[in-house]
């Protein structure tokens, strides 16, 4: 990748391969099925049980998968033609769902049906993440990530917003087979609009031992790049717990019920803003340069929460939050054009499962510590942690950067 000033692609050059224009608008279908899958089971699960306990069990069924799934399943990426495998896994996302809008399934079945959509899920994600660097090249492939990424982001901000109101109006049972046509219809889309993408050929010992996880995630660590790479990614795990303590943080500083809404929706917005100012106007060397900046300041833009500032001041620092951690859009992308790419949905699966757990375990310890102190006062350490361990990531990115740059020079020497 150029280390200089070479001006970033722009968005009419991404979206002008067709490719890519039938991915993201099925990416895009499929954060809008997401949504209205996890919100229908939750009003439908609450309606008959009346628990808010049972409702939001059910809504964090829809996570807790990617942590098996993604690890176990995202190898099937680097085995089978990709395009197939889209195909299907939408198709059987569909199915899935269409069975949960049957009238008077029991619940346990609804959980289970849940789990089993949220399991296809995770070899759709690494095989499209296996496609990306292969259909857009040079800089187009780090400004198509960020367009994923934003998009995203702009699906959490308005997903809730969108989703509530249609459960309401058309009910959980029509709402969830609209979610299934959305599968149906991002099949089709890439059925049509995808080549088939057959994975690289392997000699039979790689079948034997180079695709098994062990053996992706020992190539991760041993090279330093990717190794910092998914330690920048994981220090989410600590500028995260603010979302998990929303409620929390709103009782302590007195405001209403209404201000959880603006915490929550405070750093996907920034993020959203982040990932495309920097894939957009920052040129593709310095952007590597950033990574490390970038994520120290995301944590440490945090710090002042030790204050317990009031609502707008505390929603004002988790979009510059949002802001900095823009970066996201940055470091998946490098990582999935640096990993080899017969083992390239493997290696995606391992760095999504890191961050997931990463995530969920920061956000449960600091439950725990605002359990013993304060919610302010958790947000403020972990920041303070994440800072600590940026700090530490950055310096082994950048060295690994420089002690990579003088044997590639060589090697172009030669």
């Amino acid at each position: 990748m150029a280390e200089g000033g070479e001006s970033p692609a722009r968005y009419r050059d991404v979206l002008a391969v067709g490719e890519f224009r039938a991915l993201f608008t099925a990416h895009v279908l499929s954060i809008v099925g997401d949504q209205l899958t996890r919100v229908s089971l939750a009003v439908l699960v609450f309606d008959r049980t009346g628990s808010p306990a049972l409702a939001a069990l059910t809504y964090a069924l829809a996570f807790v998968p990617e942590l098996v799934g993604v690890p176990l399943l995202s190898g099937l990426a680097d085995r089978f033609p990709r395009r197939a495998l889209l195909v299907r896994c939408d198709l059987l996302r569909a199915g899935l769902v269409a069975v949960m809008a049957v009238p008077a399934l029991p619940i346990w079945l609804l959980g289970t049906l849940l789990i089993a959509v949220q399991f296809a899920t995770a070899p759709f994600k690494a095989a499209r993440a296996a496609i990306l660097p292969t259909i857009l090249t040079g800089d187009r492939f780090e400004v198509g990530n960020g367009m994923i990424y934003a998009s995203f982001q702009i699906g959490l901000l308005g997903g809730y917003a969108v989703a509530a109101p249609l459960v309401a109006v058309l009910g959980a049972g029509p709402t969830l087979l609209l979610d299934a046509t959305t599968f149906v219809l991002s099949a089709i889309l890439i059925a049509r609009g995808l080549g088939p993408h057959p994975p690289v050929p392997k000699r039979a010992v790689q079948r034997r031992a180079g695709t098994t996880f062990r053996a992706v995630a020992g190539l991760v660590w041993r090279d330093r790049r990717l190794r910092y790479l998914v330690a920048l990614s994981c220090l989410a795990g600590c500028y995260a717990v603010p979302t998990g303590l929303a409620v929390p943080y709103a009782a302590q500083i007195g405001a209403g019920t209404a201000a959880v809404g603006l915490l929550l929706a405070a750093m996907p917005a920034g993020s959203a803003v982040g990932a495309v100012l920097i894939t957009r106007l920052v040129p593709p060397g310095w952007r590597l340069r950033l990574l490390g900046p970038l994520a120290v300041a995301t944590c440490g833009v945090l710090l002042p929460t030790a204050l317990v500032p009031g609502l707008g001041s505390m929603v004002g620092l988790l979009a510059l939050c949002g802001l900095f951690s823009g970066y996201g859009a940055v470091a998946p992308a490098t990582f999935s054009r640096m990993v080899p790419e017969q083992i390239r949905g493997q290696a995606y699966g391992l760095a999504s499962a890191m961050l997931r757990a990463a995530m969920g375990l920061g956000v449960a310890l600091a439950g725990v510590l605002a359990e013993l102190t304060t919610p302010a006062t958790a947000i403020a350490m972990f920041a303070a942690v994440g800072v600590l361990a940026g700090a530490g990531a950055a310096l082994g990115w950048n060295h690994s950067r420089a002690a990579e740059n003088p044997t590639r020079s060589a090697l172009l020497v030669r």
